[in-house]
């Protein structure tokens, strides 16, 4: 009898915590995410519009006689193509891939394309991913993607090995879109840990560009990481904002409802603090932009803004409900309005009138404020208690990482050692004080 008394109460219980959460999404923009960022210059966003139109490149059947080529052209020169690898050469283990060698801007790029929907070998290395399954580097990853970047690395490392030692001027760089994105950044991860394999090549020469890109590695990797990695969002896209497991998404396909109804109780009921001390909990890596296009209660689209930042909370957490998040993951789309923002931004310098030592001084401040924001990233993270987070004064600074890194284990020893060592000093300090002569005198009370 009386658990028949409290189902009303129960009931009651649960529309309410619904008709909470539908509030919230109703109100909920994207906007809202990235309204404190900082805004990006031509100089940090120039490379992204002419590296989506390489990732479109690698779609075309015949790259001599183009089909699909954006306004503009595609910029490319097919004879820079070193090496092409589609379905048939990477046996479904990761989508089609090219090596391109910008001689223009100095830049030996390996572009990974992103998901096919008409392939399941795609969706198998989408969906091979279990919760806390795979740990790297001192985190946790995808682990499909994972597996995908560790086959193209296998692959590829002597070719790269090689266009690095012949072209030691040129940067090296990672881009990929969608599914790609995820491989890319895993990748450069990879990459980072493996220095030696590529000829010993100094870490400020690696790049990594994720459009579009999936929640692929813990939030102390995404943060450690976004001093090389950048990941590219167009305003309400859903991949990079999807918290709930893609494999229980696709299964509940055929029971939508319900898995509304479990992430409308899980969106309510979880607190942000939790969020962020969730080891397993997977986000979008590196330092984001993000380019906002549309307003809340606006119709049609505004000149695109780029906002960027190396958030710790508030890293796209939320889904957005809008009839252009699946729209906004298109490539096409966000090459588009990338290319656009690029062009605003140049206008915006063209009518400053900057002259060239000032934009070099521009370039060298914007040099020093992405790496302040980074490390005030990697303490922000310490503060909050992120699970394994990383010091940077453990690491140092981006020229003494350069060497390469040691293994997930040793650097954790390391970390351990540093903290037990500012214990001890902390100690000592309290107990101790120096005398005249140097020697060490317990503290009068």
């Amino acid at each position: 009898m009386s658990i028949v008394c409290g189902l009303p109460i129960l009931e009651c219980v649960y529309c309410l915590a619904c008709a909470r959460w539908v509030w919230q999404k109703c109100l909920y923009t994207a906007g809202h995410e990235s309204e404190n960022w900082g805004l990006a210059t031509a100089e940090e966003f120039e490379n992204v519009p002419r590296l989506c139109r390489l990732i479109l490149f690698g779609y075309e059947e015949d790259i001599c006689n183009p089909l699909w080529a954006p306004p503009g052209g595609y910029g490319i020169n097919p004879d820079w193509v070193f090496l092409r690898k589609d379905y048939e050469d990477t046996l479904g283990r990761v989508t089609p891939y090219m090596i391109y060698l910008d001689h223009d801007n100095a830049d030996i790029i390996l572009a990974v394309r992103g998901l096919n929907l008409a392939k399941e070998s795609d969706y198998a290395v989408l969906l091979d991913n279990k919760l806390g399954q795979t740990k790297f580097g001192g985190g946790y990853v995808h682990n499909g993607l994972l597996k995908a970047a560790e086959w193209v690395f296998d692959a590829e490392c002597e070719v790269l090995r090689e266009l690095v030692e012949r072209n030691p001027n040129y940067s090296l760089t990672f881009t990929g879109h969608s599914l790609g994105a995820g491989v890319v950044a895993l990748l450069t991860l990879v990459v980072v840990q493996n220095l030696g394999k590529l000829g010993n090549i100094e870490r400020k020469r690696i790049r990594c560009y994720a459009v579009a890109p999936a929640r692929c590695m813990s939030l102390n990797l995404a943060v450690r990481y976004a001093d090389i990695i950048s990941s590219v969002v167009l305003q309400d896209d859903f991949l990079p904002r999807t918290t709930t497991a893609l494999e229980d998404v696709f299964k509940s396909l055929i029971c939508l409802p319900c898995l509304l109804c479990l992430m409308c109780l899980k969106d309510t009921c979880t607190l942000e603090e939790k969020m962020l001390k969730d080891p397993r909990r997977l986000y979008a890596p590196g330092r984001l932009y993000h380019i906002v296009e549309r307003r809340p209660l606006r119709l049609g689209r505004f000149p695109p803004v780029v906002r960027t930042a190396v958030p710790v909370d508030g890293r796209f957490d939320h889904m957005v409900l809008s009839c252009n998040a699946t729209s906004d993951h298109a490539l096409i789309w966000v090459e588009r309005e990338s290319q656009r923002a690029l062009d605003l931004m140049r206008e915006k310098d063209k009518i400053m009138a900057i002259p060239t030592k000032q934009r070099m001084k521009r370039q060298e401040s914007l040099a020093r404020e992405h790496s302040q924001e980074y490390k005030a990233a990697l303490q922000r993270a310490i503060a909050l208690d992120i699970p394994q987070a990383f010091s940077p004064h453990t690491y140092g600074t981006f020229h003494e990482m350069e060497g390469g890194e040691n293994s997930g284990n040793s650097r954790e020893e390391i970390l351990s050692f540093n903290r037990r060592r500012e214990s001890w000093d902390g100690f000592v300090e309290r107990l101790f004080d120096e005398d005249d002569s140097g020697h060490m005198v317990f503290k009068k009370s």
